[in-house]
């Protein structure tokens, strides 16, 4: 581990400071500070993301010998990556100054803002945490299961409600002109244990979905058809018998009669009426601007992109479709942050910034269902580095319903327990290797998963770097399939492994072999030979090209020689870049401070 080497622990700067002037001229670095302040501040465990891992060692060093029993401990744990969005402050920044949102509180926005004015709750969120757990790899989360805890949140808590947002006129001829009759709906459905109704009130003229209607309907279609019944929800069966258009051939309106014995949707006569549609008055409804929001990028990463493209290229059009629809009179009283199921629609919210008892605005939470799953294929990078055409959407698979409640720690642990085997290698792992508990936890929650890494060991015996690249580079891969779809052997991993650890070549450059060995197999040793990957550690070859650095930027020299001292990661930069990135950069910096003096 580099940062064991000569732990950078504080600077002294002997130069004015901004706020403190003179007083203090000693600076804390990163690593000293971070467990010293933990400590003092009565920090029991230190959370990190996995880049942080290297830093646990001079953590744990300076915690030892600096402080008593109880010490914090750090901990590493994957970053949350959610599909269809990005959670970098500055790319979220450049949406906000670009307008592609209306601001941080945008509802599409991965902001605490923008969730909450969505009308997602604290409850859902807490439940998709304890759904995803804590990984200790790299991955990508599906919206999906996010969509799942917010329906299941506000299908006990939101009353159920009927707005149109594509209204058709609907007019029942058979219907007393003036007349008002009061049809008592609940607020909740039989599976949920809460009580309430409210009176909806039916007239001549209703509006119902456009979606609802067809007058050339498709195979399966159970909805109104020309001549055909369906049941309006609470209310009475209704009859299309004409279908009236403008000079266009736009539908703008049905006329229908209903069957005055047919109130709650039973007729009396015992027929059959397959279809139920939701329904608001048109002459008693109350209009409302409704905000349909969606996943925020067509892109399923749109992290990961070529240089050819933006990231912002993959923005979606229809992550906002504002619609004029009409809801209940009911409704019309809601309160700013009150939330509804619209039925056979999605869960909607009284927008806190833009609607007033005049001109009520609703936002989307979720829809009932996934509507993404309609799709089958989602662009991914490959895709989008082969084609710019139109990106699909996405295939949503989940686990099953039992395994997404409990954290793959859980399961693991529950593995385990039905192997003995792999109770042991968790203790031995620990005891013999060396390996925090959270690693060799991963590792040993899959028999397959132990013994893979278990050969790679026997071909170089490190065991915490080869399960650093285990955990955080074939398990990334690998995911939920099997490691014997990967084009290579634990042999080779160790072999890539090892060429790490002996400076042969950089972490950066064994990257690009690991990559190289995903697409086609092959021998690490052969593919660092062939793209000329070696890593420069000769001291001998490095010095004559670093004075040479040294004489093109002497005025630079002279500043670094009076103090200037940050000037070292420019010398150190010069040098990687006349060895195309190939030197070793810890005896670059070795080589350029001495000769710097």
């Amino acid at each position: 581990n580099m940062k064991m080497r000569d732990p950078l622990l504080y600077r002294i700067r002997h130069a004015s400071h901004y706020r403190t002037g003179d007083e203090w001229p000693i600076y804390p670095m990163y690593d000293f500070a971070h467990p010293l302040s933990d400590a003092i501040e009565g920090i029991t465990h230190s959370i990190c993301t996995l880049e942080f891992e290297n830093n646990r060692e001079i953590y744990d060093w300076l915690g030892n010998n600096l402080l008593e029993e109880p010490r914090p401990h750090q901990y590493e744990f994957a970053r949350l990556n959610l599909n269809n969005t990005v959670l970098s402050k500055r790319k979220l920044r450049r949406l906000v100054e670009e307008k592609f949102v209306a601001g941080w509180d945008d509802p599409r926005m991965p902001t605490i803002a923008g969730i909450q004015r969505r009308g997602v709750t604290p409850a859902a969120l807490r439940d998709f945490c304890e759904r995803i757990g804590v990984a200790k790899t790299n991955s990508r989360i599906d919206p999906a299961l996010l969509d799942a805890c917010i329906r299941d949140d506000l299908n006990m808590t939101a009353p159920r409600v009927m707005a149109v947002l594509n209204p058709l006129k609907v007019v029942v001829t058979n219907y007393p002109e003036s007349q008002v009759e009061a049809v008592e709906a609940s607020f909740w459905p039989r599976d949920v244990p809460k009580e309430g109704s409210r009176p909806v009130p039916f007239t001549r003229e209703l509006y119902i979905e456009q979606d609802d209607f067809a007058e050339q309907p498709p195979k399966g279609f159970r909805r109104l058809v020309p001549g055909g019944e369906v049941r309006l929800r609470y209310a009475y069966i209704i009859k299309c018998e004409a279908v009236v258009k403008d000079d266009a051939g736009t539908i703008v309106e049905l006329h229908c009669t209903y069957d005055p014995d047919s109130k709650g949707g039973a007729p009396k006569d015992g027929r059959k009426v397959q279809g139920t549609v939701h329904w608001v008055s048109a002459t008693q409804g109350v209009p409302a601007e409704v905000r349909l929001y969606d996943r925020l990028f067509t892109l399923e990463n749109p992290d990961d992109i070529d240089d050819e493209h933006s990231f912002t290229d993959f923005v979606n059009p229809a992550s906002l479709v504002v619609v004029q629809g009409v809801v209940e009179p009911s409704l019309a009283q809601a309160q700013p942050w009150e939330r509804f199921q619209f039925e056979r629609q999605g869960y909607f919210m009284i927008d806190p910034v833009d609607s007033r008892p005049e001109a009520l605005v609703f936002n989307r939470t979720v829809e009932l269902r996934d509507s993404w799953t309609k799709s089958t294929t989602m662009p991914s990078t490959a895709d989008v580095r082969q084609s710019s055409a139109a990106p699909a959407t996405q295939v949503l698979a989940g686990p099953a319903e039992d395994s997404t409640r409990k954290s793959k720690t859980e399961l693991r642990a529950e593995r385990r327990a039905q192997e003995p085997e792999l109770v042991a290698r968790l203790a031995r792992y620990q005891e013999d290797f060396g390996l925090s508990f959270e690693d060799a936890d991963v590792l040993t929650g899959d028999l397959a998963l132990a013994q893979f890494y278990e050969a790679a060991l026997a071909v170089h015996d490190q065991p915490q770097s080869v399960a650093n690249w285990v955990l955080n580079e074939v398990l990334r891969e690998v995911k939920e399939g099997s490691l014997e779809s990967l084009p290579f052997d634990a042999a080779a991993l160790a072999k890539l492994v090892a060429l790490v650890d002996n400076n042969t070549i950089s972490t950066a450059a064994a990257k690009d072999v690991f990559a190289e060995m995903m697409r086609s197999g092959g021998d690490p040793v052969a593919i660092v030979e062939k793209k000329g990957l070696q890593q420069i550690s000769d001291a001998g070859a490095l010095t004559p090209l670093i004075a040479q650095v040294i004489a093109a930027n002497a005025a630079k020299a002279e500043e670094y020689r009076s103090g200037k001292t940050g000037l070292l990661g420019f010398f150190i930069g010069q040098v990687m870049r006349e060895t195309k990135g190939k030197a070793n950069p810890q005896l670059v910096q070795e080589l350029v401070q001495k000769q710097l003096g």
